[in-house]
């Protein structure tokens, strides 16, 4: 299984999509919540993801994006390699 990261924060329903995802994929993951208030942790966001935004996901190292994006990988039949 690779080493996958979700960057969250409260009341995002895209994070909620893509745990959901991830959840029904039986992929396991690391959740690391940063507060909407917690400016410094979002700065280190987007220094380690280069994105400012909810949900953040990395696979193996990569930052794949958002909620967006990981449905876009699954429909281009891309996902599944990542994810093996």
């Amino acid at each position: 299984m690779p080493d996958v990261t979700v960057y969250t924060t409260e009341s995002c329903p895209f994070c909620m999509r893509a745990k959901a995802f991830l959840d029904q994929r039986g992929v396991q993951y690391d959740e690391i919540f940063i507060s909407r208030s917690d400016h410094a942790a979002r700065e280190r966001l987007v220094a380690e993801t280069g994105g400012y935004t909810f949900p953040q996901i990395i696979i193996d190292g990569r930052n794949i994006g958002g909620w967006d994006q990981l449905s876009a990988l699954d429909s281009a039949g891309e996902l599944d390699a990542l994810l093996a």
